[in-house]
């Protein structure tokens, strides 16, 4: 069977203004909205069939907003979808209230799968698919890693029909057979920008291995689809249809122009958290001066990142070194001057990041247009402090570009998303250990319930977790490069199967071994 290269080809679509007396929140009025070819008219709250109007009604909605009026006909119609929505926008219940409208409650057994980047979002999306299913008795499963095992099996145990979760934590149970998917109808990637960020594209990967052989209908919802969401929408869904409804982005063209306000004092503290935040792919930092250039160089790299600079001042031998990592794609970000990075193209570049606005309003365009090149969108960050953020609206203003203010992370949301992606990562280690390896970690699991009991230890923990961070977590993360990473990931070959879209493999290899010893199994908690 032929694969289905959406990169290549793209999804069938076609261009729509919302008619006048539209329902949707006001600022939705002059979106313009992408739909597929064959569109279905958008539906209202009173076209749902009568039991979606009740959970709607138990909800406290007294209309659909824009995506789900769009996304639900063709979630209904078993319609694979792309669906491109910003956050906040009213996507969950766009994909929660056709899951349950399909969902068999006499059958006990996983019939929709919803994985999400974050456990805040498993947390968000199970709470609501609780509310809206009321007496329908469908029952949800939410499944994270970094907590006990214990109610997750509950929850298998009572035949939940809806599991949300992460790809690590879902992994886990796929590989030690506490969950089955032999009766899935329905697969979700929710925040797929997200989860590439946060590094579970091997897991992804690797639970691809556990669908069912026969079609089934996938979805996947983005606030934005870079090159590579748009290449993982290939490996997983069966000839996708694009519908977007994103005022800021048009198809999967564009960019996406955003600024943080910072303390003048901390613009290098800043840009560290930005990163940790945003954790692109790969970027170019742009720097007005060839001394600061080096000077961010040297914090990035001091606090672990794959940074190298690029200047004037830097000597022939050096320069080439660096050229030719970036000529690789080796290197993750580069540090660079306007007039050093001149001619530079870096391939997937997902971010620009303007260290500071340029003092040629011009060179703007120049530094934001390396990304989203080749119909495929980016994201141009800059960084302002005081009055530089006239200067910055001043550009825009003269450009006509819509420009975005984020806030600038807090200590709370960096400590949150890294933890989330050490515990990810740790989970992906330790589901690799061999027999031998997990008999030589159990000498220390004593040791390291008493270092979580002595809070005058917990120094020693953080230590030893942010050497593991800096080891292992500073690299790019991995996402789809049009070839599965089989090698470096250490994955068996994915069969290609009816219901999805992945490269082909020799069908005589097996799924993996689903009654894994249970030696090998991670202790609760």
């Amino acid at each position: 069977m032929e694969e289905d290269h959406i990169e290549n080809s793209g999804p069938a679509v076609a261009e729509r203004q919302p008619a006048t007396g539209e329902q949707g929140p006001p600022e939705a009025d002059n979106e313009r909205v992408i739909e597929p070819e064959n569109a279905l008219p958008e539906t209202t709250l009173e076209g749902l069939p009568e039991p979606l109007q009740a959970a709607c009604t138990r909800a406290g909605w007294t209309k659909l907003l824009p995506v789900q009026a769009r996304a639900i006909p063709y979630m209904l119609a078993g319609r694979n979808l792309m669906v491109q929505s910003q956050t906040g926008s009213g996507k969950t219940g766009a994909f929660l209230l056709p899951i349950l409208e399909r969902i068999d409650a006499a059958k006990n057994a996983c019939q929709a799968l919803i994985l999400v980047p974050t456990r805040e979002l498993a947390q968000q999306v199970a709470r609501e698919a609780e509310l809206l299913r009321g007496d329908r008795g469908v029952r949800t499963a939410v499944v994270y890693g970094g907590v006990k095992y214990g109610p997750q099996l509950d929850a298998f145990r009572a035949g939940a029909q809806i599991v949300v979760g992460t790809p690590g934590r879902i992994l886990d149970h796929l590989l030690k057979g506490t969950l089955n998917l032999d009766a899935l109808q329905i697969l979700v990637f929710d925040e797929a920008d997200r989860m590439l960020s946060m590094g579970f594209y091997p897991d992804m990967k690797r639970v691809q291995q556990f669908l069912p052989h026969r079609e089934i209908n996938g979805y996947m919802f983005s606030a934005t689809f870079p090159s590579y969401v748009i290449r993982l929408a290939g490996e997983f869904l069966r000839h996708p249809e694009f519908l977007s409804l994103s005022q800021d982005h048009v198809h999967v063209a564009g960019t996406d122009h955003l600024y943080y306000l910072v303390p003048g004092m901390q613009r290098e503290r800043s840009l560290v958290r930005i990163i940790e935040m945003e954790n692109p792919v790969s970027a170019i930092i742009f720097c007005n001066m060839k001394s600061t250039v080096h000077y961010v160089t040297v914090v990035l790299k001091r606090f672990g990142y794959d940074a190298d600079e690029l200047s004037s001042d830097l000597a022939q031998g050096a320069r080439e070194r660096v050229m030719g990592r970036v000529r690789k794609g080796a290197l993750r970000f580069l540090v660079a001057t306007d007039v050093a990075a001149r001619g530079i193209d870096i391939p997937d570049l997902s971010h620009v990041i303007q260290y500071e606005p340029p003092e040629d309003p011009e060179l703007y365009i120049h530094r934001a247009g390396r990304t989203g090149r080749v119909g495929a969108s980016g994201t141009a960050i800059t960084i302002v402090a005081g009055m530089e953020q006239f200067t910055l609206r001043a550009i825009a203003r003269s450009y006509n570009i819509k420009l975005h203010e984020k806030a600038l992370p807090g200590d709370e949301d960096i400590e949150a998303i890294v933890a989330q992606r050490v515990i990810a990562s740790l989970e992906a280690n330790l589901r690799s250990r061999d027999g031998l390896q997990n008999e030589r970690m159990r000498r220390f699991i004593p040791l390291g319930r008493s270092l979580a009991e002595a809070e005058e230890d917990s120094p020693l923990i953080a230590m030893l977790l942010d050497d593991y961070y800096q080891r292992t977590l500073q690299a790019a993360p991995l996402s789809p490069t049009g070839e599965i990473p089989e090698e470096e990931a250490g994955m068996p070959a994915v069969q290609e199967r009816p219901g999805i879209s992945g490269p082909k493999k020799s069908r005589s290899r097996r799924r993996p071994n689903r009654s894994r010893k249970r030696g090998d199994e991670s202790p609760q908690g």
